[in-house]
């Protein structure tokens, strides 16, 4: 589908549990950015395709992140349901998003301190959604400055309220180093996909975010 708008670089998100697990407005568990590369196999031939940039939370340090690059069968392998949420940036993100890349910046980006709820305008947590949001203005902005992409994320984005009690966000950082409140004031706000998406089409940073289904059914976001 994403070959077919002609996209060099898309978000994509996946959904690794139940929806009726996630709190409200929340439909997505994971997002990356996938870039049209030239891939190396296993055989040693090159093919073309998309290679797909995640931060991935360590399966046993929960408190850390890493930055792996898949492909669409290994990034959907984990998921709970076979669809997914795409945003097909401008041809004019797209070209910067390659751009980043292509430099290696990107991972200039990564703060391996993680949590599922990180806070969208500071350093102190990062998740892979946030990460995706930070790449993404750093190639809008053309800066791997910290601090003022924080500063530009605040007077810009809004991120998704997280919809579950305090208590229960608290009693799931007891059982998990990979949730903590520690970066929060009274509100927990998260970047999510669906923020994401609202962020990108209200500053025409995208040209389309639908979510598509296995069954080639596409919903626009």
């Amino acid at each position: 589908y994403a070959a077919s708008q002609g996209a060099r670089a898309f978000i994509i998100a996946r959904r690794g549990r139940l929806i009726e697990d996630l709190p409200e407005g929340i439909r997505f568990t994971h997002t990356a950015i996938a870039i049209y590369s030239s891939i190396q196999l296993d055989n040693g031939a090159t093919a073309k395709g998309y290679a797909i940039h995640n931060l991935y939370q360590d399966s046993e340090e929960q408190g850390v992140s890493h930055l792996i690059t898949d492909y669409p069968v290994d990034f959907f392998w984990g998921a709970y349901a076979l669809e997914a949420g795409i945003i097909i940036p401008s041809v004019a993100v797209q070209s910067a998003l390659v751009n980043m890349y292509i430099e290696d910046k990107a991972k200039l980006l990564h703060n391996p301190r993680y949590s599922v709820v990180a806070n969208s305008f500071n350093s102190e947590r990062q998740n892979c959604t946030e990460y995706t949001l930070d790449v993404l203005n750093a190639a809008v902005y053309s800066t791997t400055n910290i601090e003022q992409l924080k500063a530009n994320a605040k007077a810009y984005f809004s991120p998704q309220s997280v919809n579950m009690s305090r208590a229960k966000l608290t009693l799931a950082s007891i059982f998990s180093d990979g949730v903590t409140l520690s970066d929060h004031g009274r509100k927990v706000e998260t970047t999510t996909f669906g923020s994401l998406a609202r962020y990108m089409q209200k500053y025409d940073l995208s040209k389309e975010a639908v979510i598509f289904e296995s069954s080639g059914q596409i919903t626009q976001f």
